[in-house]
């Protein structure tokens, strides 16, 4: 894959649940078509899939504390490599997940909590664990700060497609753009644990990361606050 594609021009609209789905690219690969299929032709839900992401981003957390403890630059290269291959877990069963449910029509009633809610504790699993990784009381709460802003980045899209708004997956830092910066970090940090630079590498990504959401946030309340407002109008 790469999971974390950027995003096409315009969403598409999932013709299950009746709301946007996030554009990616990588949905239209022939690996990611034939996986799909493998996997609705073996009977795996949509919603075990989306369990199984939180799985990977307890692997990328369980890496990433692993690697505050480690004593050897190689060690924690070897670990923030692990921590990538969670972090690219993860993604790649939030992409597998939407196209069991809606290419192979497996989408369920529940679909739309599974698809959401496994999600925002995969992102503090994720950025708390960088945080604690990344050490001190700064880095420390630059991670939980990291989570709270990707939570509530989620939490505005949400909110603006149940008070009537459209869908908003833009960024600067949306999901695939917060996990394809840690998967670039994480590796930058893999090389520069020989340099005693890794922890630093983190915790100006978090930060990066906290800035970016905020963007995001602002960015997001804006475009709803238009429709909102243009639904209004075409009301009256």
């Amino acid at each position: 894959m790469s999971p974390a594609s950027p995003q096409v021009a315009q969403p598409s609209i999932d013709p299950v649940a009746g709301g946007a789905r996030r554009p990616l690219k990588s949905r239209d690969t022939h690996w990611a078509r034939t996986l799909a299929s493998r996997l609705a032709r073996l009977g795996v839900s949509p919603n075990a899939i989306s369990l199984f992401s939180v799985g990977g981003a307890a692997l990328a957390g369980a890496a990433f504390i692993a690697a505050a403890f480690a004593a050897s630059p190689w060690q924690r290269s070897g670990l923030y490599v692990l921590a990538v291959v969670g972090i690219q877990s993860r993604l790649l069963c939030n992409l597998l997940d939407g196209m069991v449910a809606v290419e192979h029509g497996k989408a369920s009633a529940t679909g739309e909590i599974y698809n959401d809610l496994p999600d925002r504790f995969a992102d503090v699993i994720v950025f708390a664990a960088v945080g604690y990784c990344a050490g001190g009381a700064v880095g420390i709460s630059l991670g939980w700060a990291a989570a709270l802003m990707a939570v509530l980045t989620a939490y505005v899209r949400v909110l603006g497609k149940s008070i009537g708004g459209q869908t908003r997956f833009i960024g600067p830092m949306a999901k695939q753009h917060r996990m394809a910066l840690l998967t670039a970090a994480s590796l930058l940090a893999a090389v520069l644990a020989h340099w005693n630079g890794d922890r630093h590498v983190l915790a100006a990504t978090l930060a990066v990361v906290i800035a970016g959401c905020a963007v995001t946030i602002v960015r997001r309340l804006r475009l709803t606050t238009s429709d909102l407002k243009a639904k209004q109008g075409t009301h009256r």
